[in-house]
């Protein structure tokens, strides 16, 4: 599978808010991954995102749900396009986040950060 191959979209094509609390019974939930490392997540990141690093995706896969909208982000895309291959070949119907944090940033989308500095991804 190549990149091309890999479903992407758009920052603005990701629904604007995730919960991750369980919906009523054939009302898909949308789960945005966030695969960065620890220290770009708390510099700011996606509210409600899911954060599992790339290298512990595997360990965690039980965290995700199998019959959720899986969208997943990184900094820029390399590694999230990596981490939609892996679920896509475990089982999940993962989507990319094309230009990532950046591009969320850019687009305006809201952040957040973890202790009391502003979020900001660059």
């Amino acid at each position: 599978m190549t990149s091309s191959e890999v479903p992407s979209v758009s920052v603005q094509a990701v629904p604007g808010e995730f919960d991750n609390t369980e919906r009523p019974e054939g009302d898909a939930r949308a789960i945005l991954l966030d695969v960065r490392e620890d220290g770009e997540w708390e510099l700011g990141h996606a509210p409600g995102a899911i954060h599992i690093p790339m290298v512990d995706v595997p360990a965690r896969i039980d965290e995700l749900d199998y019959d959720a909208d899986l969208y997943v982000i990184c900094r820029q895309g390399g590694r999230s396009i990596e981490v939609v291959k892996y679920l896509e070949h475990v089982g999940f119907d993962a989507i990319n986040v094309s230009g990532g944090m950046v591009a969320w940033q850019q687009a305006g989308r809201s952040l957040v950060a973890d202790g009391d500095h502003q979020a900001k991804i660059y």
